[in-house]
């Protein structure tokens, strides 16, 4: 989204939840009822620092991680109908007609419930917001060139593990994703985002309340948690043909 945005394009970012149900790393910065509102800001921030030029919240509530009783709320994103969640996806498409759309994987990344809800919301929106026959009081038909999915392939995640080992940290977080991660083999664009890293470092630490000794960022050298985000990597998901070659811009040829 950085380098996007460096190069002079216009991002775009819509958030379906404000994560109101996670961990809280610090518990001098938000409490359970102040959190989402919390979130919201930091998240704001973060676009900020990555240029973005909108953020659009859909308002659903988080649903929590799978099992959890935060999914059974009736306003999570979880129960919300996909009839209720695509046309009002449509309708920003339609309005911001991006060439590029990236979401989640269908897994979720590693099985969040509302990461994998939106890759399926998104997927059936992108599928449709170019058909003047439906939706058609949401404005003028526009189909994105291109929708890809940001994924964390098994390589990553050895290569994750690896760092975490050579610095005498637990790796089993990343070792226990492994066989069920996304495959190699279907990778289909990777990134060097090296030039603008650090506003990428800079979002991340925007999300303070997340900051915890859970998360890998906090763990490694600041110098090998860049290394390690200088690359980014994707998945095809439309058009339903992924291109001949890796890409090393998702808008090569657009």
């Amino acid at each position: 989204l950085a380098k996007a945005s460096s190069e002079g394009i216009e991002v775009s970012l819509v958030c379906a939840t404000r994560g109101e149900v996670g961990e809280i790393a610090d518990l001098t910065l938000a409490t359970p009822e102040t959190l989402a509102q919390v979130r919201e800001e930091e998240l704001r921030e973060a676009a900020r620092a990555l240029g973005i030029v909108r953020v659009d919240f859909l308002d659903y509530r988080d649903s929590g991680m799978a099992g959890t009783p935060e999914n059974a709320h009736p306003n999570a994103l979880v129960n919300a109908a996909a009839e209720e969640v695509v046309p009002r996806l449509v309708a920003i498409i339609r309005e911001l007609r991006p060439k590029v759309v990236i979401t989640f994987d269908p897994g979720g990344g590693y099985g969040h419930p509302d990461h994998m809800a939106m890759s399926r919301h998104t997927l059936a929106a992108c599928k449709t917001s170019g058909d003047a026959q439906l939706y058609s009081d949401l404005g003028k038909p526009w189909s994105p060139a291109r929708l890809v999915y940001t994924v964390f392939p098994r390589g990553r995640l050895v290569e994750i593990s690896d760092i975490l080992k050579s610095i005498g940290e637990d790796s089993s977080r990343y070792e226990n994703r492994m066989a069920d991660a996304w495959p190699d083999e279907d990778v289909h664009a990777i990134i060097d985002v090296s030039e603008t890293v650090e506003a990428k470092w800079d979002a991340v630490k925007c999300h303070r309340t997340q900051q915890g000794t859970f998360t890998m960022m906090s763990r490694i050298p600041e110098d090998k948690a860049k290394g390690f985000m200088s690359r980014e990597l994707f998945a095809w998901a439309l058009p339903e043909t992924p291109p001949d070659e890796i890409l090393t811009d998702l808008f090569d040829g657009l």
